[in-house]
């Protein structure tokens, strides 16, 4: 008798902690290896962005902030941060299978981790970058909001909604090498649907139906109220993350069981 995703499966998460490390210290020393400044690339690459956004919507096209925040810089900058880790997560599992093919085939190797592992690497440079968010609100804005302590519990959400559909695109990847051009093009669509660059207001309203059911709407609108507002999260909001995240989670860790009995051929 199994459960869901299924005894093995969920067995392989478990024990594979310590794999788990080692994947995330690998990759992330991978990142920079031969480099003089080593992680602080990780700072210095959020920090010119930072920059070149303020040139381009505030200097430039004279962007002004929506309401409820005192700067569009900001605005746009803690919306950016969760859906850069959803984008890494994603994106970077897809060829995670592929790339370690010599693992997944010649030895006993739980390949349910290497999405787990890409997550966690890219939490370390959200972590980062939501440190320079924390900063430049100091700066800006003279002020954090106390609520940014949730911010943790998103960081989980992002992190089962990134694993989950990193599951289904790198299991997929694996029979249709096509799989990673298809997802640049749905991520992209995807970015848009979700309100970064603009607020939820001005999306026109035949659109919003659609942009409501986007998952990553729950999360950057949270993320932009737990550093930019004093207000509580709604209870709401966490019932619908739960239920998405959890249900993604699931469905990408069925997906995933399904198509690894092929992988070693």
């Amino acid at each position: 008798m199994t459960t869901i995703p299924g005894r093995h499966f969920v067995k392989n998460l478990v024990t594979g902690r310590a794999l788990v490390a080692q994947l995330v210290r690998r990759d992330f020393q991978q990142r920079y290896v031969g480099s003089v400044a080593g992680w602080l690339w990780g700072v210095v690459h959020p920090v010119v962005q930072l920059l070149v956004w303020y040139y381009v919507f505030v200097v430039c096209m004279k962007q002004q902030p929506p309401p409820g925040s005192d700067s569009y810089l900001m605005f746009l900058f803690c919306g950016f941060l969760p859906w850069m880790l959803f984008q890494e997560t994603v994106t970077r599992s897809a060829g995670s299978m592929v790339e370690n093919a010599n693992l997944i085939t010649k030895t006993v190797f739980p390949s349910e981790v290497l999405p787990v592992s890409v997550f966690l690497s890219s939490l370390i440079h959200h972590l980062i970058g939501l440190a320079l968010a924390v900063v430049s609100l100091l700066i800006i804005e003279k002020h954090v909001s106390t609520k940014i302590f949730l911010l943790p519990i998103y960081m989980i959400f992002v992190g089962l909604l990134g694993i989950g559909v990193g599951w289904i695109v790198s299991s997929l990847q694996v029979y249709l090498r096509d799989t990673v051009q298809v997802l640049a093009v749905v991520m992209m669509l995807w970015f848009w649907v979700t309100p970064i660059m603009i607020s939820e207001d001005r999306i026109p309203q035949q659109f919003r139906p659609l942009v409501t059911l986007n998952p990553l709407r729950w999360i950057v609108r949270a993320y932009r109220d737990r550093l930019l507002s004093p207000a509580w999260p709604r209870w709401q909001e966490f019932a619908v993350l739960t239920a998405y995240s959890v249900g993604v989670f699931i469905l990408g860790g069925l997906f995933f069981r399904h198509l690894k009995r092929g992988f070693a051929d």
